[in-house]
């Protein structure tokens, strides 16, 4: 399987690349990164449209501000995608919409197989837990640009499906009242190196269940990313997600 890394220069794109050099049956067909600097066994390019060999995926963990130039790539060639970064705008997730008409398009804020059934596992709680306060804390490294992250979002959207009343707060500081029954707290931290953490409170009055998740390691996620590839090869044109692998 032939594998072109976008954000190959980055951190998860280090991790990944690697991996996948190290896999048996995996290749990088090609790196792609605005700040490629670095020496490799297979292609470097800053464009992904400079690359023009042959491959059966890409797997973005870029920025989403290359969206839109990768999503044109992919109908283009029509080559599947992994789509692991966060952050898009309305825009950019519609034209990812778009393409997943011509292609088949993976999409998760978090590649790891933990945090899909974290998130399952919140929104069944939320389904039940009748009249809980909900909070949601999330904690990274320092280097991390986006606050909420991606994850927190994701977990928050799941239990927002089934308790469509929700509404999320970000920030208490400028707030001078009562927790609102329907408020879903989301608390970012960043700090040292802390690869990624997010914890789920659903607090009653006689009781509080906790649900969490932490990352040891960036591996975990280079691992998850390599199973939505392998999922997504083959698959006819349209939208999947980690719920899509599960199911699988």
């Amino acid at each position: 399987m032939k594998i072109i890394v976008c954000g190959s220069a980055g951190r998860m794109g280090r991790v990944l690349s690697e991996k996948i050099e190290n896999s048996k049956g995996l290749c990088v067909a090609c790196g792609v990164d605005v700040t490629n600097a670095v020496s490799a066994s297979y292609p470097l390019v800053e464009d992904i449209n400079d690359f023009d060999g042959d491959a059966d995926v890409i797997v973005d963990f870029s920025h989403h501000s290359q969206t839109e130039k990768l999503c044109s790539y992919a109908v283009r060639r029509g080559i599947p995608m992994v789509i692991a970064t966060t952050g898009q705008t309305e825009a950019e997730n519609a034209i990812i919409k778009k393409a997943a008409e011509s292609v088949a398009v993976f999409k998760s804020a978090n590649m790891s197989l933990g945090v899909a059934v974290l998130c399952e596992l919140a929104r069944r709680a939320a389904a039940v837990l009748e009249g809980a306060d909900i909070e949601i804390l999330e904690k990274h490294h320092n280097k991390k640009l986006d606050a909420p992250s991606g994850t927190a979002l994701l977990i928050a959207d799941e239990i927002k499906s089934v308790l469509p009343e929700k509404e999320y707060v970000y920030d208490r500081s400028a707030k001078r009242a009562a927790r609102d029954v329907k408020e879903i707290g989301i608390q970012s931290i960043r700090a040292g190196n802390i690869v990624g953490e997010h914890e789920v409170l659903f607090a009653l009055g006689n009781e509080h269940i906790t649900i969490s998740h932490s990352a040891l390691n960036r591996g975990l996620f280079a691992d998850g990313a390599i199973s939505a590839a392998k999922f997504i090869i083959g698959k006819s044109a349209g939208f999947y997600d980690m719920k899509s692998l599960l199911a699988d």
